[in-house]
This record gives C-alpha cells, structure tokens and sequence, in this order.
C-alpha cells in the first residue's frame, strides 16, 4: 500500500508530467516546425541546442538552472523584480526543469515528421488558396499526427522518470517538489528496500507499458 507521503510523490508525478508536456507540445512543434523547414545556418547550431540534453548530465542542467533562477542569477533577479519570487525549490522551478530537459524527447519526433511530409502536400494546399496557417494546421498537422503522439507520450514519459534535474531544482520538498524518483532515492537512502521495490516496480510496468505504445504505433504506420 501507498504511504500517504508516496501518494502525494505520485500525484505531484503525474501533474508535473501533464503539464510538462502540454509545454513542450506548445513550445516544441514550432522549434521542430521550423527545423523542419529552415534553410538557414543557424539550424545546426540551434537542433544542437535542442539535443544537448540527450548527452548532458542532468546534474549539470540542474546545476546551471540553480545558477540562472536563484536570487543571484539573471532570471531569479528578474522574477523577483516581478514579484514572482524565485524558481528553485518550486513546483514551477520543477516545470523549467522538465520542461528544458525532455524536450529534445518532443522535438525531434515532431521534426522527423514534419520532414517526412514533403513540401509536395503543402505546395498543392498553397496553389488552392490556403495560407501559411492553414497549410500547417490543415494539412502538416493531421500528417504529423503519429508525431505529436510519439512526442506526447515520449515526453510524458521521460517527465516522469526524470531524478537528477528535478532534485537539483526541487530538493524533495515533501508535497511539494518531491516526486516519484526523488522518493525512490529516499526510501533506498533510509533502507526501506520494500518501499522503493513497490514504487520501482511502478516505473518499471510504466515504461514497459510505454515501449510497448510506441513500438505498437510504428508497427501500425509501416505500409501493408
């Protein structure tokens, strides 16, 4: 069973995840949009950006996030101007964090799919009179839709299983900023191998579940 302390980790997970990739979508598909179609020489150096979490260790994300957003670094100068305090040690310092660190998890499904449409559908939706606007929402994303799902699920996902980011920025403040991972740490940290054998196995059902999702929606895209 639940301890009243683990169902508050689990519930704060799955809010953190939710709005975590509401985020990402928002802020991805124009990041991956333009990737996509850009011809400019920035995109190397931009698309590197985007994918230095996939190589960066998490701690050093965390590190630097602490540096910008404290009391002390430009952005958590900035908050505290505007009467929004500082990010660290916050559920919305959780939501930069995941935020920043999963989204190469949703640009680059997003991207692979805006390029694989082709400008050809775009061009025959332009000479019928469709505008830029229309020609993305009418046209790219229904396209792209296996994309944005990949990209939904594979942010949600990586949002939930996330440690090193969400401790350095969070803390493990109980209700707060302690999610599932950090209560994992926790339990194996006091020796409670029973409590954190429960709530791993969780993940583990969790990411087997995933997997299985997405290798069942590439399975349904492959022609006949």
């Amino acid at each position: 069973m639940l301890s009243a302390a683990d169902a508050s980790a689990v519930r704060l997970t799955l809010e953190l995840a939710s709005l975590t990739t509401a985020l990402l979508l928002l802020l991805g598909t124009p990041i991956a949009w333009w990737l996509a179609r850009t011809t400019s020489r920035w995109k190397g150096p931009i698309a590197a950006g985007v994918a230095l979490p996939l190589v960066l260790p998490p701690t050093v994300l965390g590190f630097y996030l602490l540096l910008l957003c404290g009391p002390n670094g430009a952005i958590g100068r900035l908050s505290a101007a505007l009467g929004l305090g500082t990010l660290p040690f916050t559920f919305g310092g959780l939501v930069v964090g995941s935020t920043l660190y999963s989204l190469p998890f949703v640009v680059q499904p997003l991207q692979n799919s805006f390029e694989a449409i082709g400008a050809r559908p775009l061009e025959v939706a332009a000479t019928l009179g469709a505008g830029p606007w229309d020609r993305f929402f009418t046209v790219a994303v229904p396209l792209a839709r296996k994309g944005f799902i990949t990209a939904a699920i594979l942010g949600f996902a990586h949002t939930v299983g996330e440690f090193g980011v969400v401790l350095m920025i969070g803390g493990g403040i109980p209700n707060k900023t302690r999610v599932l991972s950090v209560a994992i740490y926790e339990h194996v940290e006091a020796l409670e191998y029973s409590d954190a054998q429960f709530l791993a196995a969780g993940l583990v059902a969790f990411s087997f579940l995933v997997l299985l999702a997405l290798y069942s929606l590439r399975a349904d895209s492959r022609p006949s």
